[in-house]
């Protein structure tokens, strides 16, 4: 295969995660369930929405004070379409309605009649007023629109010409029907020329689960795989809003990959117990169905942004956010840990505000950059006994394409230590030196998210350790994500 299993096929746009949501306050790790006052977090590279989904969602009831959440992201697809999912969280007065309506934006190529409607009669208007009011004024103006609804409220931050792009994620192109959209995604999804790089990653799943696999890579309807797909007619607009030729994510793109995966294994789903997407289902209806009853009891205030991050210090109050996650902008091939130090440290608050307000840089690069020739054979040899303890020979393989060797290398990172490696890249980069300089340290123990959340936790043996194996073999990280929490000195 001549592009490898970890080159890109089709578009570059994420519009789905590709690290699990975690909840970025941890209240009762921190500042405690009680905390009195207001939380601010900004996202500024928020990719979409799960961080803030599950971040609300999991807000203890205790908690009553007010929270705002500022998103931004350059990527005008991605901020559409979060714009697009928090209008109908607080628009639709059905909660059961508004679920579902909020998955199939999300998720599923393909939407209900229904899901149409919820966009061009609850959701067209408020956008189309502003664009109606604002008509006179030049393509680059920047104008802002808030939108009240009771404690609740949503404030966008636009241009004059992205409001008016704004429109065109609510409406399917011309032309484009259910049939040629699942042609153009099927070309992805599907593509002959990327047959052996599914093959590879099939053969890391249970014959069952290949099955849920193929059914999404196929239909790309986010329900479980039994359910009635008749209703499924209309091309997702926020998805094909820009014609009918082109499918906007990479083949390998996935929305398991987006959330916790042992949560969703935990997740009842009746008798369909490897139904893998309809885990997902079930599990995103509960937890979307716990961050509108969250918003309903919280007084919740989103701001939404389209600008690179290195200008949110020009438009954002300094020392004012509890939490900051920059997603992996801190990645040398982005932004780079030292910019993403001097423009996020002076937005958090300082610790006579709060002692436990954070900021959060992802490396999903660190490790890939820094380890050598030398160290890949030195680590082979030592990972490679571990990986036999899961998955011990069934039999002489017949070539060096045999299943069952793709699936051990393909396992060795996940059981490698790879702390060495980044305590290299530290060095290298003098984090904590740079750090030093702009009043901000490293925290130490983390109280937000795993330093490693690709790394096993159990033992070989101990109970659950197989099955902890297989989940992680099968799911989106590689093993060699880090995170980094930091926090300000003064």
């Amino acid at each position: 295969m001549g592009d490898g299993p970890g080159a890109v096929f089709g578009d570059k746009k994420y519009l789905w995660g590709n690290v699990p949501a975690f909840d970025v306050l941890q209240l009762d790790r921190n500042e405690g369930t009680e905390y009195t006052d207001p939380m601010s977090v900004l996202f500024a590279a928020s990719g979409d929405l799960r961080h803030v989904v599950k971040t609300i969602a999991e807000l203890p009831s205790s908690y009553s004070r007010p929270i705002e959440i500022t998103l931004n992201d350059r990527d005008f697809d991605i901020v559409a379409r979060n714009a697009i999912l928090l209008l109908v969280a607080l628009v639709v007065d059905d909660a059961d309605t508004a679920v579902d309506c909020m998955i199939h934006l999300w998720y599923s190529a393909l939407i209900r009649k229904s899901d149409l409607e919820v966009l061009q009669q609850q959701i067209r208007p408020l956008i189309n007023e502003v664009c109606l009011k604002t008509a006179a004024r030049p393509p680059n103006t920047l104008l802002a629109k808030t939108w009240t609804f009771g404690e609740r409220s949503l404030r966008i931050v636009l241009l004059k010409s992205a409001w008016n792009q704004l429109l065109q994620f609510l409406d399917v192109p011309s032309g484009l029907d259910a049939q040629r959209a699942q042609t153009v995604r099927q070309n992805i999804t599907l593509a002959e020329s990327r047959r052996d790089y599914r093959d590879r990653y099939l053969c890391l799943l249970s014959p069952a689960h290949r099955i849920a696999f193929h059914k999404f890579r196929e239909d790309g309807l986010l329900v479980p795989f039994g359910y009635p797909r008749s209703e499924f007619q209309v091309p997702n607009p926020t998805l094909f809003n820009t014609g009918s030729t082109t499918w906007p994510m990479p083949d390998n793109a996935d929305p398991r990959h987006s959330w916790p995966a042992e949560e969703v294994e935990r997740t009842p789903s009746g008798t369909a117990t490897a139904d893998l997407y309809g885990k997902l289902f079930f599990y995103l209806r509960s937890t979307i169905s716990s961050f509108l009853s969250r918003l309903r009891h919280v007084n919740t205030s989103f701001k939404l942004l389209h600008m690179d991050a290195t200008s949110l210090p020009d438009h954002l109050e300094p020392e004012s956010f509890s939490r900051i996650d920059v997603s992996n902008i801190s990645d040398g091939g982005w932004l780079g840990i030292h910019r993403t130090l001097l423009y996020m440290i002076p937005l958090l608050q300082p610790p006579i505000k709060n002692p436990h307000a954070t900021l959060i840089t992802l490396f999903m690069n660190a490790i890939d950059e820094t380890i050598t020739t030398t160290d890949q054979t030195r680590d082979f040899m030592v990972s490679s006994q571990k990986v036999l303890q899961y998955l011990p020979p069934k039999q002489k393989p017949t070539s060096q394409h045999d299943p069952q060797l793709i699936k051990f290398y393909m396992a060795t990172d996940l059981v490698t230590d790879y702390e060495y490696a980044f305590k290299r890249y530290s060095e290298r980069l003098e984090l904590q030196e740079a750090a030093a300089l702009i009043n901000a340290e490293i925290k130490n123990p983390h109280t937000i998210i795993k330093r490693w959340p690709g790394r096993l936790t159990l033992l070989p043996g101990q109970l659950g350790a197989q099955e902890e194996f297989d989940r992680c073999l099968g799911g989106g990280l590689s093993g060699k994500e880090r995170y980094v929490e930091w926090r300000r000195t003064g």
